[in-house]
C-alpha cells in the first residue's frame, strides 16, 4: 500500500504565509470620496490672495506667470491668469488629464500571473492518494504587445495634456477679452449717460419754454423722443456692463456680486503678416500638438490591432500529483489559430479612425489659416475706419465749442448747440465701440495664434 503524502511543514505553512501578508500590504486601500465635497469647494468664495500667489508661480507652455498686486486695477494678463487657476471647468479638466496618466501608468505594468489550485478526494478505488494541481500561467500576448500599449497610453496622454493647456490659453484668452470688452462699456456707458443727463435737461428746460408759450409742441415732442432714445442707449449700456461683468465673475470663478477693478487693454497689435502668422500657429497651437499627439497614439493603436492578428499566447506551468503518488510538471501553451477572423474588424476600425484624425487635422489647418486672415483683415477695417471717424473729430471740436459758447450768449438756439455736442458723441462714441473692437479683435487673434503677437 503506498505511502500517504507527507503532511505540509510548518516552515511550508509560516512561508505561504508570509507570502500572503506582503502580498496584501502592497494592495491599494478604498477610501469614500464624498460627492458633495468637491461641490462645496467650489461654490464657497476664492481666496484671490492664494490664487494671485498661483498666478506668480503658473508654469504654462503659452502663459508667462507675472505678479499681481490685488491693491491695483488688474491688467487683463492678470485676469487670465487668475482666471487659469480658479476656473471650475479648468479644475475639472485637470482632474480629467489625470486619467490619461493614470492609464500610461497602467500601460506599463506587466500581467500578474493566473494560479489554478485543485484537489480531489478519493472516496473508493484502488488507490489512495488524493490527486492534487497547482498551475501557473502567465499571458505572453500583454508582454508582447506591452511597447505599443504603452505608445498608446503616451500618446493619449501628451493629447490631454496639450488639449487641457490650450483650453486653458483659451480661458485666460476669454478673460482678456472680457477685460477689454468691460473697459469699452464703462466708458460707451459713461458717454450715454451724460447724453442722457443733457437730453433730460434740454428737454425740462423746452418744456419750461412751452409752458410760457414761447416753443410750439413739435419742439417738445421731438426733444421728448430724444430724451427717451438717450435714456435707452445708457440703459442698453448699462446691461451689456452688468452683463460682461457677470461673464467674467464667472469665468474667474467668483461669486457673482464681486466687481474688479480692471487696467486699461493695451493699443493693438500693428502690421500683421496673415501667412507669419499662420506659419506660429502651425507650429505653437497646443490644439494642433494635441491632435498630433492623439494621432500618433492611433498609429501605435493601428501596430496594436495588426499584432492582434496573429495568435494570443498563453504559457502555463503546470505540477500536479496523481492517484497513484505521481508528481508531475510540465508547461503547456494555449493560443487561437487564426483561420477567419484574425482582426480583420479591429484593424479595419483602427485605420478608418487613422484616416479619420488625418482629415480633422488638415480641416483644424484650414479653419486656423481662414480664422487668421478674417482677424487680420477686420483688424485692418478698424484701423482704418478709426482713423476716418478720429480725422473728423479734430476739426469738430471747436465747431461744438463755438456752438456753446454762442448759445450760452443768445446768439443761436441752444438745440443747435445740443446737436453739434450730440454731433461730436456720436463720433466718440464710434471711436469707443472702435477702440473696444480693435482689443478684442486683437485678443482674439492671439488666441487664433496660439500664442501673444508680440512674444
Amino acid at each position: 500500500m503506498p505511502a500517504p503524502p507527507p503532511r505540509s511543514s510548518p516552515l511550508r505553512l509560516a512561508a505561504a504565509w508570509l507570502w500572503l501578508a506582503v502580498t496584501l500590504s502592497g494592495c491599494a486601500v478604498y477610501r469614500p470620496a464624498p460627492l458633495e465635497t468637491g461641490a462645496a469647494a467650489v461654490l464657497a468664495p476664492p481666496d484671490l490672495d492664494a490664487a494671485a500667489d498661483a498666478a506668480g508661480r503658473l508654469s504654462h507652455p503659452r502663459l508667462a506667470p507675472v505678479r499681481i498686486d490685488l491693491g491695483q486695477p488688474l491688467t487683463p494678463q492678470a485676469l487670465g491668469l487668475i482666471a487659469v487657476v480658479e476656473n471650475p471647468d479648468l479644475k475639472a479638466a485637470r482632474a480629467k488629464a489625470g486619467v490619461a496618466r493614470a492609464q500610461v501608468f497602467a500601460a506599463g505594468l506587466l500581467p500578474d500571473p493566473a494560479v489554478t489550485l485543485g484537489a480531489d478526494h478519493i472516496l473508493s478505488g484502488p488507490d489512495h492518494t488524493d490527486p492534487r494541481l497547482a498551475a501557473v500561467a502567465l499571458d505572453l500576448n500583454a508582454l508582447r504587445e506591452r511597447g505599443v500599449s504603452i505608445a498608446v497610453a503616451r500618446g493619449a496622454r501628451d493629447q490631454a495634456r496639450d488639449d487641457l493647456a490650450w483650453q486653458e490659453w483659451q480661458t485666460a484668452g476669454q478673460a482678456r477679452l472680457l477685460a477689454a470688452r468691460i473697459g469699452g462699456l464703462e466708458i460707451l456707458f459713461a458717454i450715454d449717460a451724460d447724453s442722457r443727463a443733457r437730453a433730460d435737461s434740454l428737454l425740462s428746460r423746452v418744456m419750461i419754454a412751452a409752458a410760457r408759450g414761447d416753443v410750439k409742441a413739435d419742439e417738445v415732442e421731438t426733444r421728448r423722443l430724444a430724451a427717451a432714445d438717450a435714456a435707452d442707449k445708457a440703459r442698453q449700456a448699462e446691461r451689456d456692463l452688468g452683463v460682461a461683468r457677470l461673464d467674467l465673475n464667472t469665468l474667474l470663478g467668483l461669486q457673482p456680486d464681486t466687481v474688479l477693478r480692471i487696467a486699461p487693454a493695451p493699443p493693438p497689435a500693428i502690421g500683421l503678416d496673415t501667412e507669419a502668422l499662420f506659419q506660429r500657429a502651425r507650429a505653437e497651437r497646443l490644439d494642433l500638438q494635441a491632435l498630433r499627439a492623439g494621432y500618433a497614439s492611433q498609429e501605435a493603436a493601428t501596430h496594436k490591432a495588426v499584432l492582434d492578428q496573429f495568435p494570443n499566447l498563453q504559457l502555463t506551468l503546470t505540477r500536479q500529483v496523481d492517484t497513484t503518488a505521481n508528481q508531475l510538471i510540465g508547461p503547456s501553451v494555449n493560443f487561437s489559430l487564426p483561420l477567419w477572423n484574425r482582426n480583420q474588424g479591429g484593424i479595419a476600425v483602427a485605420r478608418a479612425t487613422r484616416e479619420q484624425l488625418r482629415a480633422e487635422y488638415a480641416a483644424r489647418l484650414f479653419s486656423t489659416r481662414a480664422d487668421i486672415a478674417g482677424l487680420v483683415d477686420g483688424l485692418t477695417l478698424e484701423r482704418r475706419q478709426r482713423a476716418e471717424i478720429a480725422a473728423q473729430v479734430a476739426p469738430l471740436e471747436p465747431i461744438v465749442a463755438a456752438t456753446e459758447s454762442a448759445a450760452r450768449h443768445g446768439d443761436i438756439a441752444e438745440a443747435a448747440a445740443d446737436a453739434a455736442r450730440q454731433s461730436l458723441a456720436d463720433k466718440r462714441l464710434a471711436l469707443v465701440a472702435l477702440d473696444q473692437a480693435m482689443a478684442e479683435q486683437t485678443t482674439a487673434l492671439e488666441l487664433a495664434v496660439g500664442g501673444p503677437l508680440n512674444p
